[in-house]
């Protein structure tokens, strides 16, 4: 708007500061001349865009009419028009901190702007959903404002923008997903201790209802919200379970991961015994498509069992299962999710059959642990005094394991080293190593599909092996092969080997004379005829519970989980503590002995270790027939190598074994 030459020269002069002040009344085309060259600068047509455009500078600058004004600003008083805004602003906790003289203390400018003020629903405003975040932080994002005030920390500002809140706004761009003021009010902001805030916990299942309406109607019918509306501590709101800042989608592998130990914060009781069960296992391992709490009870409108609308009331459990199972039977809703073996009240054979496995477990371990210490002890006292013989590898070599035993023996090894590695996570999932060996193979996903492979490799050379003596039994009439001194059958002489075996272990008798099996060989090649009909079809029953609840009860899948896991647990615990001792780290044969894989030892050996049977082959005229070259230098490297390499993946597994028990007991 143009205006006469002499009033703009006036106006100059006095802006300029050439004349002393002049009361004067100024109009907006006025203001703007100066203004848009002089601080604090003024930007006309962003100023005639915005939400005061249409009003006079001097509406919101009372009483400015000297020229030049620049040291007599007056205090904008937004309140005169915005007075119910101002009035809850008063009473929030940035209007008390105001008023009692604190610095630093957000006024309207800070939030809204000064000649910039857009309406909220304008992305140019600053209060626009896409804007606040970054308004607020201004503030609560700084380490120098909140050293000198106490203000929440920054890392709440951090964990809202990582949040799916934050995401939605700072990174997808949404205007629905909630801000600072959706939450904590826009003026009349409290502290969360005061009754009346919006984010006090009898207040936040309500100011989250603003945006999920949907599923506050379910919460206040649930056993949670009953607790909230009847105002008691215990009872769980919406930043109990989300948390206030750090909100993630429930859709994630962290989110489904911790949503027990979530749960289990206030139902200490349950989550232990939902830890013991495959489901509890799996997700701590990041299965995402393992059940946790919310799958069974719903997320929002858990109800009590005895409630005919709970998702766990037995008339709605084949429908609660069979979201992930398919179509159930009677007896799979039988399985109980929160087992307590301990317990014999809840189910008796679940009680005994953990009460067996655990004497068996210990029995065995005591035993062979007993056995081993004095066969230690001994070994060592013979190897400084010199009882055992330097035996020469350079003579004639006897070969003791044919070509299909060597082949089977290595698929044996791999097979039970993997589902040793593949298996022991799940039961030892509480531990940082469990974790790592889940990330060696890829997760979880992938050590399922490899336990379940090699599952099915053992059952194949179970049966193959089994097949083959059948085959040698009955069709080829080699009935030697279930009794006699070259059986694996046990015979009475393995109760005195042993027996004199302890003698030799205590100092009081000569080592005995073995055979061509020993009675430490027939228990672990027995071991494996009970245990993979016992692991394997407790195995098949996890592995197929549908099918196995359609003629059996459900808890017998209990029984099953209890069996696999410490049946399975004696098994690797026996093979890498006493097996590997018995063949490889006595001191007769440390560090390795390589015959299972080399399929020969030297005939001095032979000799020395099973005087019974070289006698036995002399006497029938059999030995001639068994001598055999020495093994290639190459065979005996290959077999070094794998040997080491499978010592070596047992050996670290059972450390971390006794490691964990060690710190569970300190524990206790």
């Amino acid at each position: 708007m143009l205006m006469p030459l002499g009033r703009i020269g006036l106006l100059a002069f006095f802006c300029l500061g050439l004349s002393g002040p002049t009361a004067y009344a100024l109009t907006n085309e006025d203001c703007l001349m100066c203004h848009a060259n002089m601080e604090p600068r003024l930007d006309a047509s962003v100023f005639s865009q915005s939400a005061h455009g249409g009003l006079n500078c001097q509406d919101c600058h009372e009483n400015i009419q000297d020229v030049p004004h620049q040291t007599q600003l007056k205090l904008v008083r937004c309140g005169n028009c915005h007075t119910q805004e101002f009035a809850e602003y008063q009473l929030g906790v940035h209007g008390k901190a105001l008023a009692n003289g604190t610095k630093d203390v957000p006024s309207c400018a800070s939030c809204h702007g000064t000649h910039d003020i857009f309406p909220k629903s304008d992305v140019r405003s600053k209060v626009n959903p896409l804007n606040l975040p970054g308004v607020c932080s201004g503030c609560h994002a700084s380490q120098e404002i909140t050293r000198r005030h106490p203000l929440p920390s920054p890392e709440f500002i951090e964990s809202y923008q990582k949040s799916v809140h934050g995401q939605g706004v700072l990174k997808s761009g949404l205007v629905v997903a909630a801000v600072c003021s959706d939450c904590h009010g826009g003026h009349r902001i409290l502290p969360a201790s005061d009754p009346a805030s919006l984010v006090n916990p009898k207040n936040i299942p309500k100011t989250c209802s603003k945006c999920h309406a949907g599923i506050f109607r379910d919460f206040t019918r649930s056993a949670h919200g009953e607790a909230w509306r009847a105002g008691k501590s215990y009872g769980p709101v919406c930043t109990t379970c989300h948390t206030a800042h750090s909100i993630s989608s429930p859709r994630t592998a962290a989110f489904h991961g911790g949503i027990a130990e979530e749960c289990g914060g206030c139902h200490v009781d349950r989550t232990p015994s939902y830890r013991d069960t495959f489901h509890g296992q799996a997700t701590s391992l990041g299965l995402i498509r393992a059940a946790t709490c919310p799958d069974c009870h719903t997320a929002h409108l858990n109800l009590p069992k005895e409630n005919p609308h709970s998702s766990i009331n037995p008339k709605n459990l084949p429908g609660t299962c069979g979201r992930c199972h398919g179509q159930v039977s009677k007896g799979f809703i039988q399985y109980d999710p929160h087992p307590d073996p301990k317990d014999k009240s809840k189910n008796a054979v679940v009680f005994y059959t953990y009460t067996f496995m655990n004497w068996l477990l210990l029995g065995v371990f005591a035993f062979f642990g007993l056995h081993s210490a004095l066969w230690i002890q001994r070994s060592l006292v013979a190897s400084v005094r010199g009882e055992f013989p330097r035996l020469d590898k350079e003579g004639p070599w006897v070969r003791r394991f044919s070509q299909t035993n060597r082949m089977t023996h290595l698929v044996i090894v791999i097979s039970f080293l993997l589902l040793a590695a593949t298996g022991l996570p799940l039961k030892f999932h509480y531990t940082p190593w469990a974790k790592v060996v889940e990330a060696i193979f890829g997760g979880i996903e992938v050590t399922r599909y490899l336990h379940k492979l090699f599952a099915v490799v053992t059952f194949g050379y179970a049966i193959t092996h089994v097949s083959y003596l059948v085959y040698r039994i009955y069709k080829k009439g080699e009935l030697n092969l279930l009794y006699g001194p070259f059986s694996l059958t046990p015979r009475p002489k393995d109760a005195l080997d042993l027996l004199a075996n302890l003698r030799w272990f205590l100092y009081m008798g000569p080592r005995p004379k073995l055979g061509r099996w020993t009675y430490w060989e027939k228990f672990d090649y027995f071991a494996v005829f009970w245990g993979i009909p016992i692991i394997g079809g407790s195995g098949l029953m996890l592995w197929f519970p549908g099918f196995f609840t359609k003629f059996l009860p459900g808890w017998v899948l209990n029984v099953a989980m209890i069996v696999h896991s410490e049946e399975a647990l004696m098994a690797i615990g026996f093979i890498f503590l006493f097996h590997f001792f018995h063949t490889h780290l006595r001191p007769e044969s440390f560090p390795l002995d390589t015959v299972i894989f080399t399929g020969s030892m030297p005939l001095e050996r032979l000799k020395e270790e099973r005087p019974e049977e070289y006698e036995l082959l002399v006497k029938k005229g059999e030995l001639e027939r068994l001598i055999v070259p020495a093994p290639s230098n190459s065979l005996l490297r290959a077999s070094r190598i794998f040997g080491f390499v499978a010592l070596t993946v047992g050996l670290c597994l059972i450390w971390a074994i006794l490691i964990t028990a060690v710190l569970h007991m300190l524990a206790l």
